[in-house]
């Protein structure tokens, strides 16, 4: 109906950083106001930025650390939209005048498949064992089944081994991990933007390290090129800018499905990202949590795990979770493939924080084993549920005449609400989104994932039939009402600028250096789009 976008072995003591923790305390209170040394007098406009999670911070709270303040500040300045959600969550009962939620990323679709196979008598099993401290890495029986359960659906070439697993629970905890025993306080890892915001957080809050941007934009500029694309030149463009601005860059994060855009990567692409990793000595850590939400057959999705060679697989670490492809965010199991195994050993060091039950592991390893069910259930009805619900949306939007990016994976449409902005500034975005949530209806803006154009927003389409519609109308109330009020004001007559006062923004996670670069509108191909 709508045409789609077309787009060596490292020795492991190296790869730790070998601060004392004392002297990571201090970087942490050191850096938490302090810029990049080292400027440039000429930077690479738009291509780059150096994030500063906290360079708007305040707190006059004098009951916590310097590190409490910063921890108690991301959530005041971050999670407004979820708390608001929480505080008057829509119910068809009790409350059908609450809030729909089209902004947080879950799968709503199977729960009545889930709690069938959750509720079999194989998932009630007690043992001794299971209440007892574990392996930190996790039960071997367990990581026995993720390496199974990983080989077989990431496609690898060869059997995975269950001694290269850790599990703990969720990305989030992994992404905390990684960051703290691979980085020093204050490195960075590249990330391209847009991307999934709550990374900035889970990178910083314990390790203090930052993100370096690679900015992707709607442009389109070949035949072959796609908007968001991202290229190896463009990695190479920003570590250098990156690394000019005084950051030291430690690794690249990779979004696999990428969230909020819905696409994935071919083994081409991947393998030149993991050369350009290789040739600098970066990490890599590659986020596949959305590896069997792949609804359009034809996007053909690669794992890394599935690559014949990895360049540089001491370097190479892949993290998988349930809370996305079988819709439990709240179980909270996310699992670490590294061949590295002293990563390994200091992740699962970590584990004794961010450990899994035993009872929940023993639940964790019943589902992984059972193909049967996952092949010819669950999975065929979760992408048929998945591609009905995107196909709906996606028709209310071409109705509504607002382009957005078709994708195949996930569970959300990167929307482009440009036309609804008066000025074309991150303030309308931020105001628009606080008038949809005026009128019930959350969204996810486009700063929240670093997107460098203002007016972007990522659209959850992964819900029950009664609550996308009742979003989707009250969506299309506002933004009828915002098409008026915008045909009645004349165009700008200077060029549109991506964000002016910082002070202003939530989510104060963007470059102190974004303030600067100026995004003219350029015309895009009408098929990487879908409009009407």
């Amino acid at each position: 109906m709508f045409p789609l976008p077309q787009k060596e072995s490292r020795a492991p003591a190296t790869c730790l950083g070998s601060a004392t923790t004392q002297d990571v305390v201090s970087s942490y209170q050191d850096g938490l106001g302090r810029e990049s040394p080292g400027k440039p007098d000429q930077k690479l406009p738009g291509l780059y930025g150096v994030g500063d999670p906290v360079s708007k911070f305040s707190s006059d709270s004098s009951c916590l650390s310097s590190r409490g303040r910063v921890i108690k500040w991301f959530w005041d300045s971050a999670e407004e939209g979820y708390r608001t959600y929480h505080m008057d969550e829509y119910d068809e009962v009790k409350n059908p005048d609450g809030i729909i939620n089209l902004g947080t990323s879950e799968n709503k679709l199977c729960f009545d498949l889930l709690s069938r196979r959750l509720s079999q008598s194989d998932m009630l099993r007690v043992e001794p064992s299971l209440l007892q401290y574990p392996d930190w890495r996790g039960h071997p029986f367990l990581r026995e089944e993720v390496a199974k359960f990983l080989s077989y659906y990431c496609k690898s070439p060869a059997p995975l081994k269950p001694e290269n697993v850790v599990v703990l629970n969720g990305c989030a905890s992994l992404f905390s991990a990684l960051a703290t025993v691979l980085c020093e306080a204050g490195e960075a890892f590249l990330i391209p933007t847009p991307y999934y915001g709550a990374i900035t957080q889970h990178v910083y809050l314990y390790g203090n390290v930052r993100l370096a941007y690679v900015y992707l934009d709607s442009e389109v500029t070949g035949l072959d090129s796609c908007p968001f694309q991202l290229t190896v030149e463009k990695l190479e463009l920003a570590l250098q800018g990156a690394t000019s601005e005084g950051a030291k860059v430690k690794g690249l994060i990779l979004i696999n499905p990428q969230n909020p855009l819905g696409n994935v990567y071919s083994p081409e692409e991947l393998q030149g990202f993991l050369g350009f990793a290789e040739r600098h000595k970066l990490h890599v850590i590659v986020d596949e949590v959305y590896m069997l939400s792949v609804f359009e057959e034809s996007l053909g999705y690669h794992s890394v795990l599935g690559l014949e060679r990895l360049p540089d697989p001491q370097r190479t670490h892949v993290m998988w979770a349930t809370s996305k492809d079988f819709g439990m965010s709240g179980l909270r199991f996310g699992t670490l493939y590294t061949e590295n195994q002293e990563v390994a050993t200091a992740v699962a060091s970590l584990c004794r924080y961010h450990g899994l039950s035993g009872l929940l592991q023993s639940q964790m390893a019943q589902l992984l084993r059972d193909r049967d069910w996952i092949n010819q259930v669950y999975l065929p009805e979760n992408h048929s549920r998945l591609k009905a619900a995107h196909t709906y949306v996606s028709e209310e939007l071409q109705a509504l005449g607002v382009p957005f990016l078709r994708g195949g994976a996930g569970f959300f449409l990167w929307v482009d609400l440009r036309k609804f902005l008066r000025q074309g500034t991150f303030e309308e975005e931020l105001l628009l989104w606080r008038r949809l949530l005026e009128s019930k209806v959350l969204l996810s803006f486009g700063k929240a994932f670093e997107c460098k154009e203002p007016g972007w927003f990522r659209l959850i389409f992964s819900d029950k039939t009664h609550r996308l519609r009742l979003g989707m109308q009250r969506l299309r109330q506002v933004l009828e009402s915002k098409s008026q009020e915008t045909e009645d004001v004349p165009p700008p007559t200077t060029p549109r600028t991506p964000v002016s006062s910082a002070d202003e923004v939530a989510f104060a996670w963007s470059s102190p250096h974004l303030a600067s670069f100026i995004i003219l509108q350029v015309p895009v191909k009408p098929e990487m789009y879908q409009v009407s």
